[in-house]
């Protein structure tokens, strides 16, 4: 009769009893049995992130210090007030003494008056010889005509003359010219008319030589950049191109 052994079958070539533990296998949460990285190890060398964004940084998003967009990166950004074309609205002016990097000085007052009285004398002239066959100008009625038509005619004369290149032909003799405050451009056609009513369609409504008075002296105490209040509406400069 045959006893049981208690301690079973013994392996072959004497070796222990296996263990319990099974190696990993395909389809248990890992690729090809494979264990899982600890948690925080860095992505694969060909991970998406690692891939050059659109805009400069990786496929996930801005490199760390650089701003959406292509921006200047974050914590670098131009001062308050500085835009990008170099327009400075707080008044510190380019190098050169001119609005924005590249443009001319401001103009001097007694050129830019010089400039205004060519131009009123010019288009008073103008003004004169349409009214005089219709009317004397010592009566009432006559010079009051002449002043009418000589406003309306100055308005259409600056409008269009600096809506072309921001000169009128006061200002080409006393080399002065209207530009953009914020790029140095030539006025804009919004711009000159505005610049043009703003002078004009006051003085028309009520006290011609006071209105013009104040508008000037306006530009003598405005500072950095000498603006009258048709300038201010408009947004212009007066600089010289001397």
């Amino acid at each position: 009769m045959s006893t049981h052994d208690p301690s079973g079958p013994q392996p072959e070539g004497g070796g222990q009893p296996s263990s319990d533990k099974q190696s990993p296998q395909p389809g248990d949460g890992t690729p090809e049995g494979k264990p899982s990285e600890p948690y925080g190890s860095p992505p694969p060398a060909d991970s998406p992130q690692d891939r050059p964004g659109a805009y400069g940084g990786t496929f996930g998003g801005p490199s760390y210090g650089q701003g959406p967009f292509g921006q200047a990166p974050y914590g670098q950004q131009p001062p308050y007030g500085q835009g990008p074309s170099g327009y400075d609205p707080t008044g510190h002016g380019a190098p050169g003494g001119g609005p924005v990097p590249g443009m001319p000085p401001i103009g001097s007052w007694p050129n830019r008056i010089l400039a205004r009285l060519i131009d009123y004398l010019l288009v008073q002239v103008v003004a004169v010889l349409i009214v005089l066959p219709f009317a004397s100008l010592s009566d009432r009625s006559g010079s009051a005509g002449a002043f009418w038509l000589a406003c309306a005619l100055y308005l259409i004369y600056e409008g269009l003359m600096l809506g072309r290149d921001g000169q009128t032909l006061g200002k080409k003799a006393m080399k002065v010219r209207v530009a953009m405050l914020i790029d140095g451009n030539s006025p804009t056609q919004p711009a000159a008319w505005t610049r043009a009513a703003v002078y004009i369609l006051p003085a028309v409504l009520c006290c011609a030589g006071l209105w013009w008075l104040i508008d000037g002296l306006f530009g003598v105490f405005d500072k950095p950049y000498r603006q009258c209040i048709h300038d201010k509406a408009a947004k212009t400069v007066v600089v010289s191109t001397a």
